[in-house]
């Protein structure tokens, strides 16, 4: 079952770029890896114009077969660290990445599609909300998830 997920990005204007992303939203994978390996803005302005993801990985990666699963080992280990698109990977049509003139039409939006996690990237720093309620902090997210894991 897909945890869905948004990645948005505030713009020096104030509107929202975002992008959905199907697979594997929560915050030990989509989360880590936003808080990880996008943490450079034009990283994550280039990530968001790839427009509707399958699943996100720490690189953006190139153009690379949708379904890996009969490649070799080889080749599937090529590809295995890029985020996959529909787009560009999948050359499915109407995958852009959507413009919100404020957080409450990028929720409102993306909430109306199932998404679970909300990701947005705004001055400097990565904020998370779950179904929509209050953003917080990601860093202090995966850090009280940790210490709940601990337990």
């Amino acid at each position: 079952m897909a945890t869905r997920s948004a990645i948005g990005y505030v713009t020096e204007s104030g509107t929202i770029m975002a992008a959905y992303c199907h697979w594997d939203g929560y915050l030990s994978h989509n989360g880590q890896i936003l808080n990880s390996y996008y943490t450079d803005e034009n990283k994550i302005v280039e990530l968001i114009l790839g427009g509707e993801m399958s699943s996100l990985g720490p690189e953006i990666g190139v153009k690379h077969p949708f379904d890996t699963y009969n490649l070799p080992d080889e080749e599937k280990a090529k590809f295995e660290n890029m985020t996959c698109y529909y787009g560009r990977d999948r050359d499915e049509i109407d995958t852009d990445h959507k413009v919100f003139e404020s957080t409450e039409q990028f929720v409102e939006y993306y909430d109306g599609i199932g998404v679970e996690y909300f990701y947005l990237y705004n001055e400097g720093k990565w904020l998370v909300s779950q179904y929509g309620k209050d953003f917080e902090s990601l860093t202090e997210a995966l850090e009280r998830e940790l210490s709940q894991d601990a337990v």
